[in-house]
């Protein structure tokens, strides 16, 4: 059986080894282990990546749209506080829920790891 395509495996949240939905214990946190294979999860270091890129990419559009609201409807603020709020929070729980789950499918995948260095040894 050939794995399914990086984006749909993550927005399902499968398992990279054996394809079941066992990858989140929540929305964003990952399960310790898979409940139908055993594969850990927690040797996999997604780090930090995922949320700082998140944080740079929906800030960035949802200035860009609150800035496109205010000069096209001029809403008061408050109008701006409850649409802009919700709509950020969603987009940051839902795309770094996306984004780490890809992240550790790849890492899975191409057998990512540690970095080494070699030290030469020739004289």
């Amino acid at each position: 059986m050939s794995p399914k395509p990086l984006i749909a495996s993550a927005l399902q949240g499968l398992c990279p080894q054996c394809g079941a939905t066992t990858l989140f214990a929540g929305p964003v946190r990952f399960a310790d282990k898979c409940r139908a294979c055993g594969l850990d999860f927690s040797q996999y270091n997604v780090g930090d990546g995922p949320a700082a890129l998140l944080t740079l990419v929906v800030g960035a559009l949802v200035m860009a749209l609150a800035v496109a609201v205010e000069l096209t409807i001029r809403p008061p603020l408050i109008v701006h506080a409850l649409l802009w709020i919700p709509v950020t929070m969603g987009a940051v729980l839902g795309g770094l829920r996306i984004a780490k789950a890809a992240l550790l499918i790849a890492e899975h995948r191409k057998q990512g790891g540690e970095g080494r260095v070699v030290e030469n040894r020739e004289p």
